[in-house]
């Protein structure tokens, strides 16, 4: 248990310092927020409807030719539903997601690939009679592609696949895989 406890503490420690470390490098300017709303299918027949709200720092590094790398932060107010052995219908989320993306910075239409890790703190740990997460407490793991377009590079539109489990803080940790689709504005 103690170890399991210390991975968990020593990757959230080496997390820190890499956002301190990122965001240290990065060439500060007004901030943009924006609003996302997402659909997907998971396992286990669950559907997910997420709302998000997104902030971009405009904190971004290594410039590679038009490329370059930025860190965007996210929090997310979720619903899941199936219709699989229901105990609870419906299941509620909330969490955070710090994502890192590497997107075109040049051009109408930007294309970006992306990947994410973050907290999610479900209304419930059970979500059918027949599956279980153990804890309300999980982790989301994502990686996804994108475009990003409009007159102000106001819009995006992606495709992200996502992993939700315990990370083994206890068992069962079946954990759920969502392919998610997403639409975002940027004021």
């Amino acid at each position: 248990m103690n170890k399991k406890k210390n991975a968990v503490r020593g990757l959230a420690l080496k997390t820190l310092c890499a956002a301190v470390l990122f965001s240290g490098s990065g060439l500060v300017a007004a901030d943009q927020f924006g609003v996302q709303v997402a659909g997907a299918i998971g396992d286990h027949h669950i559907k997910q409807l997420d709302l998000g709200l997104v902030w971009d720092p405009n904190l971004t590094w290594w410039q590679i030719g038009d490329w370059h790398f930025a860190l965007i932060g996210e929090a997310h107010v979720g619903w899941w539903h199936t219709t699989e052995g229901n105990v609870h219908e419906n299941i509620g989320e909330i969490g955070v997601t710090p994502i890192i993306r590497f997107i075109n910075g040049a051009g109408s239409i930007r294309p970006f690939a992306e990947v994410g890790a973050g907290v999610r703190l479900l209304s419930s740990p059970r979500i059918s009679s027949t599956l279980t997460l153990s804890t309300a407490i999980q982790f989301a793991e994502l990686a996804g592609v994108g475009v990003q377009f409009g007159g102000h590079q106001q819009y995006l539109a992606g495709y992200r696949f996502q992993h939700v489990s315990n990370g083994g803080i206890k068992e069962p940790n079946p954990g759920i895989n969502f392919h998610q689709l997403y639409l975002q504005y940027n004021f």
